[in-house]
């Protein structure tokens, strides 16, 4: 009898604690994402990942030009691939391209957490990124290097966590700054 009514308190406690936690489905519903934070959450995930691919250019002797370069051969073709070093014409392309590339995937992103709930916490924010992060260094560099094949350079681990980085930081600001609905 004792073990029944334990029972029935740890019930009502688990119970008590998933309402607090706020646990929900990930069945899609009609949930309209937050498009300016998404904007700004792949803006903003593109500039991290730009400063720390800098700090590992730096920290491992690699040419820091090189993925600009890459990058502004989208906008001004792959003859900027044939010389090396520091461009203003090639950085502002680069910049350009960069930027709108983060922001549009940042929007992509938002997009797929809205209707999914996968903005619900921090942890799902974090792992729905990460999986978009993955996924878009897969398109990328497997599929858009058949129209773009100077980027087959770049496959690679660290290229890898640059995009899982990408997602998880897209992921993160898009939940703390979105607007509750």
């Amino acid at each position: 009898m004792e073990m029944h009514g334990f029972g029935l308190r740890l019930g009502s406690h688990l119970h008590a604690y998933l309402d607090r936690m706020r646990v929900q489905s990930h069945r899609w519903t009609a949930r309209e994402p937050d498009w300016a934070i998404g904007a700004l959450a792949g803006f903003g995930a593109g500039g991290i990942v730009m400063l720390v691919e800098l700090a590992f250019a730096a920290a491992f002797g690699t040419d820091p030009w090189r993925t600009p370069r890459l990058v502004a051969a989208m906008a001004l073709g792959s003859p900027v691939l044939q010389v090396g070093g520091y461009s203003l014409e090639v950085l502002v392309a680069a910049l350009a391209v960069h930027y709108l590339l983060g922001t549009f995937f940042g929007l992509v992103l938002a997009a797929l957490m809205a209707p999914f709930h996968l903005d619900s916490s921090a942890v799902m924010a974090v792992t729905a990124g990460a999986l978009f992060g993955l996924l878009l260094y897969l398109f990328n560099f497997y599929v858009i290097t058949g129209v773009l094949p100077w980027f087959a350079e770049m496959r690679g681990w660290v290229t890898v966590l640059g995009h899982v980085e990408f997602g998880v930081m897209a992921g993160l600001i898009y939940r703390m700054l979105e607007r509750r609905r």
